[in-house]
């Protein structure tokens, strides 16, 4: 269970991290681009990937093409919906993006949807809805107006946009592509991408956006490697490690942003919560 609290804690660590650099103004695109040598240099350490596998890629580039640019823009759109909505509701949606493989595979791949994963889908939309309500108030502005009609965009990015990384990891994994390997080539791929774009926006660089990326690579690699260390240490027991990672971020997140953060929920939001929790939990079933 040590593993699966540590993958829990990281994941909701980089959510606290991205919302206080949001509060204090410091480019989160300079602090993700600072992250991913750390997470590359971590993931070759801990996850010791078969470097002579390159050859074997293949097809599979045009997937890690596609993760090289998914995985910063998640990042962004992450730290977006924290400022826009608060970190409870953020990690939840994060957490639901369990539903968009299960839709994929029945839209794309020509799986069936059972009785009970159409229960869960169902649930996990009613949550998001749910998550995204804030009772009618007159804007003050037309910036408050804007921020207000973008809240609901920002968070289905983080639900779509981390759902379909799941969706190219699994296609890898299916190409018998070391799971190692993409990761650290995927790792490597989005910080180079983003440090160009980064370098023809002519960015004004920040010290304490780039030192905040270590750590945000440490956490990131931390959450990731832990999360698998788990799955081999309880692997007579996946619906532990499962469960105990959506749930538990679900709920540590709530917490921490209710009790540190002050965010604020109401009615609706808290059902939301507890629809999530619910979605996780059947989804498993199926």
């Amino acid at each position: 269970m040590v593993y699966l609290t540590i993958a829990v804690l990281c994941s909701v660590a980089v959510s606290v991290l991205l919302k206080v650099l949001r509060q204090r103004n410091i480019d989160i695109r300079q602090t993700i681009v600072a992250g991913y040598p750390v997470a590359f240099l971590l993931t070759w350490i801990l996850l010791d990937p078969d470097i002579s596998g390159l050859s074997t890629l293949g097809s599979v580039w045009s997937i890690i093409i596609a993760l090289g640019f998914l995985l910063p823009a998640v990042f962004v759109i992450l730290g977006r919906a924290i400022a826009a909505v608060g970190m409870v509701a953020t990690d939840a949606a994060q957490r639901l993006s369990l539903i968009v493989p299960i839709i994929a595979a029945f839209l794309l791949f020509g799986e069936i949807l059972t009785g009970t994963r159409i229960l869960g889908l169902i649930l996990g939309f009613l949550a998001l809805g749910a998550l995204v309500y804030r009772p009618h108030q007159q804007a003050i502005d037309n910036t408050a107006n804007k921020s207000a009609r973008q809240t609901p965009l920002w968070l289905f990015g983080v639900w779509a946009g981390y759902g379909i990384i799941d969706i190219l990891f699994k296609q890898v994994a299916k190409q018998g592509a070391a799971f190692a390997l993409t990761l650290l080539v995927s790792f490597g791929l989005a910080g180079l991408l983003l440090f160009i774009y980064l370098l023809i926006t002519r960015v004004r660089w920040q010290g304490n956006a780039l030192v905040a990326g270590l750590l945000l690579g440490a956490l990131n690699m931390g959450n990731i490697y832990a999360y698998v260390r788990a799955h081999q240490v309880l692997s007579e027991s996946p619906s532990i490690v499962f469960t105990g990672m959506n749930v538990g971020v679900i709920t540590v997140a709530t917490l921490i942003g209710v009790g540190m953060f002050k965010e604020s929920l109401n009615r609706v939001n808290v059902i939301g919560l507890l629809l999530a929790v619910a979605c996780v939990v059947v989804l498993f079933l199926a």
